[in-house]
């Protein structure tokens, strides 16, 4: 796969926007007007010559320096396409072991430089992007620790490079009759030490759990030298190491090896997509499935405005207008709304499962017909595509964004209509329009994850655009922290969620958490300006 070098994923692959999903978005943001794309060579005219003296781990190459800039975050996204960077790493490195990354610790605290680790490149919370600093920085690219180490299939503990991406972790594992079953939407580019690094979660996690009870221990090269850590099952001996690692972004070290726990092949793996009358018919339902701990993969519900986004930029229009007839000679006019769900396991478990989900769906009026099994096979095939409509939209002139959270269920309406109404008139003094929808994903007992995503037209200038995508970020931000919600469910903290993390850990847990960082890292040398805002706490 050629990666796009100023956006998201394969440069071979285009997600059009059907000719009735534009009509939808210019119904609501307006006509956009797109701005012009720098090019590659330009930006590569533009880096400077780098500060670090020579090593043989590091490259100074100025496409490889242009490759490891940025993430997947908004402000990266225009960095990208402006070429408009300002700060570039000063070399690249691609270790192929644990040796190395300690060597290039010792190098960069012997020439005081500063050091990003560097996976998938998919971080969308500024993770990765330097910081303007008086020091050099290195970029540790982790890709090529990229393999199965060990499989012990008695305990079903595997272990593998850090650096290795989603499809590699699967067919590595497929090929002895495995699976992790962890699937970020960012799967196809992220890399299983980023997964643990910034506490990810994926689509499947009702049957495989998030990456916390996945990762089993491994071992993290640091500046005061290498941790390991021990996978034990169960442990009531002190604080968790293994739970201190995780979500530390590069702050406390770089993970070179990690120890998951796999499962067997599943027998069967089904997804379907049923639709419910209205909106409180299909929270009550999924709340329901989830705290009678009925056996899913994965559950979400989609409100009214994204179920309608969805049919008309997943759809051809021909296949919209079917649809759309179906459902409303089944009564499901316009409240309704997309619930998807999969089974996974053994077919005897999975005819169980189906019985239970269908019966309380079909409490609260759910249907489904001949329909759910072909709308879920579509969204199986698609759900790793849905951010190249970036791509698509962008070269319209049409900007999108995606933010998240989770709160309690008794709060989940509250939160998700401050979200919205935030970011519908957070651009109000600009004349501006945003198209915002939201669904309900990764389920609990207790709550779920909020998970918005808002369409808004280009400025006339990439600093104008910059300056929307602020105010909508600032205010849809505030209504979460003030809202006993969390700044970030699955995508981390980086950069652009740092300054609203106080709100959850408060001052006293901001404060142990940055005394644990300094005492890995007293220089401040390591991702500097990611996950604490303040470097003195």
């Amino acid at each position: 796969m050629g990666r796009r070098w100023n956006g998201w994923g394969d440069e071979n692959y285009i997600k059009e926007l059907s000719g009735h999903g534009r009509q939808l978005v210019h119904s609501v943001i307006g006509q956009p007007k797109a701005l012009g794309d720098a090019s590659l060579k330009s930006v590569m005219d533009s880096v400077p010559e780098s500060r670090l003296p020579k090593h043989s781990l590091i490259s100074t190459d100025s496409e490889d320096r242009v490759r490891h800039a940025r993430g997947q975050s908004f402000p990266d996204w225009l960095a990208m396409r402006s070429g408009e960077f300002k700060v570039f790493p000063d070399g690249v490195a691609f270790p192929e072991s644990g040796s190395q990354v300690r060597e290039l610790f010792e190098f960069a605290e012997k020439h005081d430089f500063d050091v990003i680790p560097y996976g998938g490149g998919t971080s969308v919370a500024g993770h990765i992007t330097p910081d303007a600093s008086h020091r050099p920085v290195l970029t540790i690219d982790m890709g090529r620790m990229n393999q199965l180490l060990d499989l012990n299939q008695e305990s079903q503990i595997a272990t593998f490079g850090a650096g290795t991406p989603g499809p590699q972790v699967e067919s590595q594992l497929r090929a002895k009759g495995y699976t992790l079953g962890h699937y970020p939407q960012s799967w196809e580019l992220s890399t299983i030490g980023g997964w643990i690094a910034s506490r990810s979660s994926g689509q499947q996690s009702l049957r495989y759990g998030r990456i916390e009870q996945m990762f089993a221990g491994g071992r993290m090269e640091t500046l005061q030298g290498t941790l390991d850590i021990p996978s034990i099952p169960a442990s009531s001996a002190g604080p968790d190491i293994r739970e201190m690692t995780m979500g530390t972004e590069g702050r406390l070290g770089i993970f070179t090896e990690v120890q998951v726990r796999v499962s067997r092949m599943p027998e069967e793996e089904k997804f379907f997509v049923y639709f419910m009358p209205n909106w409180d018919k299909a929270k009550t339902a999924v709340r329901e499935l989830m705290q009678q701990k009925v056996p899913m993969s994965m559950m979400r519900v989609s409100n009214v405005k994204e179920t309608n986004a969805h049919l008309h930029l997943g759809t051809k229009e021909k296949q919209y207008k079917l649809l759309d007839g179906f459902l409303k000679l089944r009564g499901m006019k316009d409240g309704r709304c997309m619930l998807t769900f999969g089974v996974t396991g053994t077919k005897l478990q999975n005819k169980s499962s189906l019985k239970q989900i269908r019966s309380v769906l079909g409490q609260y009026g759910g249907v489904g017909g001949f329909i759910a099994n072909i709308m879920g096979s579509i969204w199986a095939e698609g759900r790793f595509r849905f951010p190249y409509l970036r791509e698509s939209c962008w070269q319209e002139g049409i900007a999108i964004d995606t933010l998240e959270t989770s709160t309690d269920w008794e709060n989940v309406d509250e939160v998700l209509a401050g979200i919205e109404q935030s970011l519908k008139t957070a651009l109000a003094d600009d004349g501006e329009e945003v198209m915002v929808f939201t669904h309900l994903s990764h389920l609990y007992g207790q709550g779920c994850s909020i998970y918005t995503t808002y369409f808004f037209r280009c400025a006339d200038s990439y600093d104008q655009t910059l300056e929307r995508w602020k105010k909508l970020k600032v205010a849809a931000s505030s209504v979460i922290t003030n809202a006993r919600a969390t700044i970030s469910h699955q995508h981390g903290v980086g950069k652009d969620h740092a300054p609203y993390l106080e709100a959850e850990k408060g001052k006293l847990g901001m404060k142990m958490i940055g005394h644990m960082l300094d005492q890995f890292d007293p220089d401040k040398r390591l991702n500097p300006g990611t996950l604490l805002v303040k470097e003195d706490i």
